[in-house]
């Protein structure tokens, strides 16, 4: 288990965004079309991430507030085509699907996305990661801070919840 501190914010310049990371120096490593399905589970949240990209399990907890929150994260990476999501499909069922394309870049120990969400519109994410527990959740958080006013978000634009909150909201 690792440490995440992050936010999730809407994104009303998506490319203005990704201009100023790769005036950063960030690291681009792509664009991922990347399809989450969520799991019914008794407490966090549990997701198949199938991608281009990334491929990965995921379980995590994290307290649903607007600013920069803290992240319990488990991450399984996975292999493509394997028979694992109709095992939890068939154990669980599935909650929610979140289809998005995803623009992935790194500074460092923090990851951006700069994600185009089916049905939800366009968002920008910041995790500040440590996977170790040698950075702390002071400096995390910091660093959080710090890329929010570098990339210009607003408190207006964040957002305290996750994408599958947002759909399951609006069936």
């Amino acid at each position: 288990m690792h440490l995440n501190i992050e936010i999730k914010a809407r994104c009303s310049a998506p490319q203005q965004v990704r201009d100023i990371l790769e005036q950063q120096g960030a690291e681009y490593k792509g664009l991922d079309h990347q399809v989450d399905t969520y799991f019914k589970v008794n407490n966090g949240r549990l997701k198949l991430r199938e991608g281009i990209i990334e491929n990965a399990l995921v379980f995590y907890e994290r307290e649903d507030q607007s600013g920069p929150k803290g992240s319990n994260v488990v991450l399984y990476s996975t292999i493509p085509g394997s028979n694992l999501k109709s095992i939890l499909m068939n154990a669980c069922g599935a909650l929610v699907v979140v289809d998005k394309l995803r623009h992935i870049y790194f500074i460092d120990n923090v990851k951006f996305h700069v994600d185009e969400v089916k049905d939800l519109g366009s968002f920008c994410e910041i995790e500040a990661i440590d996977k170790t527990g040698e950075i702390g959740r002071d400096k995390l958080l910091q660093q959080c801070e710090k890329y929010i006013k570098l990339l210009g978000i607003k408190d207006e634009d964040l957002v305290s919840c996750s994408y599958s909150d947002l759909l399951l909201e609006k069936q």
